[in-house]
């Protein structure tokens, strides 16, 4: 379990760094807390930081779960993976947003893996 705390601690730093870019950009651009729309610099930083906000809401939860229930190696090395493929999404989407889709697979597939593995892993115990 240290190795999960370990996932778990990394990618909430990795969201608080985000965070700290979209502040950055906010005064860079000049945008004005609290609007979230101008410059679309600015705009891609903060869809960086909200996209991962709303990835990191299923990969907490079906992390823990899936490394309860299924395998805390594979959730420690998903997790990884996860952590990494957030940090190629953010560079890839603030190059060029166009191409976000395919740079966000990883994390649709991470989160499907944890999510579906982690209900096999409780109805399994629970027969």
């Amino acid at each position: 379990m240290l190795w999960l705390g370990f996932v778990t601690i990394a990618v909430l730093i990795e969201y608080m760094v985000l965070g700290v870019m979209v502040g950055r950009a906010r005064m860079k651009y000049g945008v004005a807390a609290p609007a979230t729309t101008g410059h679309p610099m600015f705009e891609r930083y903060f869809r960086v930081h909200q996209n991962t906000l709303e990835a990191l809401i299923v990969f907490i939860p079906g992390l823990w779960l899936f490394a309860q229930y299924v395998s805390p190696r594979i959730a420690v090395a998903l997790g990884l993976v996860f952590v990494a493929s957030r940090i190629v999404y953010a560079v890839g989407y603030l190059r060029d947003p166009e191409k976000r889709e395919a740079r966000a697979i990883a994390t649709v597939v991470i989160n499907g893996v944890l999510s579906i593995g982690s209900l096999i892993g409780v109805i399994w115990r629970a027969l």
